[in-house]
């Protein structure tokens, strides 16, 4: 009798540890829901339901990942009577409820900012600890740290319940071998439920995808699952998006990026000017009233672009400041799942703006108000060219505590025009990223009662100011300045975080040194600012294999192109492709060329990964 209870009590705590991991997996995602969708999503209970149903198949697996230590664990102790079967097991319950809370947690508080799922490149901003919660207020980060140990907790006690039986194996022998045999064969359905089935696809976030609303296909995922499926990826980048065989991938994407510079339209006055390249945090085209319409944020960019080269149609390559820099600096686009700035042995085989400058004599320079170790930042500017960088640390500490990132924009402008007016050398070239338009957006400033749209007003007035005072400034004469920002910015938060609207960005270049304004209205990419902006100085551009010079002549299929936390998007004068690699499936695809235009993506994108490896 006593055999016989111990027997059940052990398959108890085997069922009871799985079914309690799919029960709480499954109230989670009414949970981020409720939080994460924010004002922006109102859905009804069959919404709901349908969110849990879908999201079954990937948690029974993630289920069935953790279930196999217990199983194994239930096996030893069949055989040794001294092994502490509860014990490990309840160390192993505390460790696996701390972390899954934690991402749990995580996943819905980011989510709102991010817009996508928890992914391995939470790991890389995990590095510098301040700089990776400065979008929240303090109070958020303490109400996360207690809801963390509380969820953990109620996890906790919910898998340790069953515990407990007396650990001591069956005496005999003959008993001990078939009872083993069965737990044995309960490895069988767990790996089914790992596998997702005994079909050819294994398991993949895709699985829980079922609508159109990329909100509720996200909510469905389990965030353990798509935390943990991003790290195991190869490291062999080639490997990764071969969406074609070698020649297919060679045939959709020869053409795309080769132009010369023949017939290049000429826009400036010298081929020699000073430059100061602007990078703007998050400043996308929804704030600019020539691109959304949207007139009260920011009218000091709305009439400075009447005055210079305004690029209409350019989208911005990636979705965050580390890869929107690379675009903007190297002419590389943003990669999804990874970013190069954060490998430095590939970074730096990178050709770059400040470089080609370098190299004809410029002296080169740049500002950052926040932590230059963020996202690697600063191995990057150096191996990018950067003679000299300034940062946070080069300010008073009231000055760099004034914003949760760093220091405030109008300090940062004063900083770049005192310095550039200091200027010894004939030849420079200076760049900043600004930083006051970002969450938790808290600046000196109450122009609007939107804190999103005033915080993005103080940046433009800030930029407003500090263009005025070059102009009036001996400076002027022979200078060009190129604003752009490093990625967009979705507003109103609702819809689609990886729009095409949300990436269209302004792109203006202002100065002495421009000839006339002007309006280039063909389909551009950010990473094209690098080769257009050589081409006009005569600098050769043929290494940057990813920009093209939009002013030659030999420029006669305009697109643009972009990539998300796991899709690209191809823009033409036939329509728009919008790619999820998640879900396998097109987000938006305009019928007209729809075809030849995920080809073209897919083979950019392969060759994106191709060349990573390759260097």
């Amino acid at each position: 009798m006593r055999v016989n209870s111990i027997k059940l009590s052990r398959l108890w705590v085997l069922l009871w540890h799985y079914i309690s991991l799919v029960l709480i997996f499954m109230i989670e995602k009414p949970l981020f829901m409720l939080y994460a969708g924010g004002s922006g999503h109102h859905y009804g209970i069959k919404d709901y339901i349908k969110v849990v149903w879908h999201g079954l198949s990937i948690d029974f697996a993630v289920a069935g990942y953790l279930t196999v230590f217990p199983l194994l664990l239930i096996v030893i102790g069949i055989w040794i009577s001294s092994f502490p079967v509860k014990r490990i097991m309840q160390v192993y319950d505390a460790l696996i409820s701390l972390l899954l809370s934690l991402i749990f947690v995580g996943d819905t508080a980011l989510y709102p900012f991010w817009g996508f799922k928890l992914d391995a490149s939470v790991l890389f901003y995990l590095r510098t600890p301040k700089e990776a919660v400065a979008s929240v207020s303090p109070w958020m980060v303490v109400i996360g740290i207690i809801l963390i140990l509380l969820f953990a907790w109620i996890m906790y006690r919910i898998l340790t319940k069953p515990l407990k039986v007396s650990d001591f194996p069956y005496r005999k022998v003959i008993i001990r071998i078939p009872v083993t045999l069965f737990y044995s064969l309960l490895a069988g359905p767990l790996f089914l439920a790992i596998r997702g089935g005994l079909t050819a696809s294994t398991m993949n976030v895709g699985h829980a995808y079922f609508t159109t609303d990329q909100f509720l296909n996200h909510s469905a995922v389990n965030p353990g699952f798509s935390m943990l499926s991003s790290i195991s990826k190869t490291s062999d980048y080639s490997q990764w998006y071969d969406y074609l065989d070698e020649q297919q991938r060679q045939e959709y994407f020869d053409g795309l990026y080769n132009t010369d510079d023949v017939d290049t339209e000429i826009l400036l006055n010298t081929d020699r000017p000073n430059i100061v390249l602007l990078v703007l945090e998050g400043f996308g085209g929804d704030f600019v009233n020539a691109i959304s319409g949207r007139p009260d944020v920011s009218p000091r960019i709305d009439s400075l672009i009447k005055e210079g080269i305004f690029f209409s149609n350019c989208y911005a390559g990636s979705f965050r400041t580390d890869r929107g820099l690379v675009c903007v600096m190297n002419g590389h686009p943003g990669l999804p799942m990874t970013s190069i700035m954060k490998l430095p042995v590939k970074s730096s085989k990178l050709p770059s703006i400040p470089g080609k400058l370098a190299q004809k004599g410029y002296s080169t320079y740049f500002l950052y108000g926040g932590d230059i170790n963020f996202t690697n930042m600063q191995s990057w500017l150096y191996s990018s060219g950067f003679g000299h960088i300034t940062s946070q640390n080069d300010f008073t500490v009231q000055e760099r505590k004034a914003n949760a990132w760093g220091v405030n924009d109008h300090v940062t402008f004063n900083r770049l025009l005192n310095d550039i007016k200091n200027y010894k050398d004939s030849l420079w070239m200076a760049g900043m990223l600004s930083i006051s338009s970002h969450e938790p957006f808290e600046v000196p400033y109450h122009r609007l009662d939107d804190e999103i749209c005033n915080a993005f007003a103080y940046t433009d007035s800030c930029l407003g100011a500090f263009v005025d005072s070059l102009r009036s400034s001996a400076l002027w004469d022979n200078l060009l300045l190129v604003i752009t920002p490093d990625h967009g910015f979705r507003y109103p938060q609702e819809g689609f975080a990886f729009d095409p609207h949300v990436h269209h960005i302004p792109v203006l270049w202002l100065g002495g040194a421009v000839r006339e304004p002007k309006i280039i209205d063909k389909f551009t990419s950010q990473t094209d600012i690098a080769a257009t902006l050589l081409a006009q100085l005569g600098i050769d551009h043929s290494d940057f294999l990813f920009s093209r010079n939009v002013l030659s002549g030999s420029y006669t299929y305009p697109f643009s192109f972009y990539t998300f936390s796991n899709g690209l998007c191809f823009i033409d004068s036939t329509g728009v492709t919008l790619f999820d690699d998640d879900s396998g499936n097109c987000l938006i695809n305009d019928p007209e060329g729809a075809d030849l235009r995920l080809n073209r993506g897919k083979a950019i994108l392969q060759t994106l990964y191709d060349d990573l490896e390759a260097r």
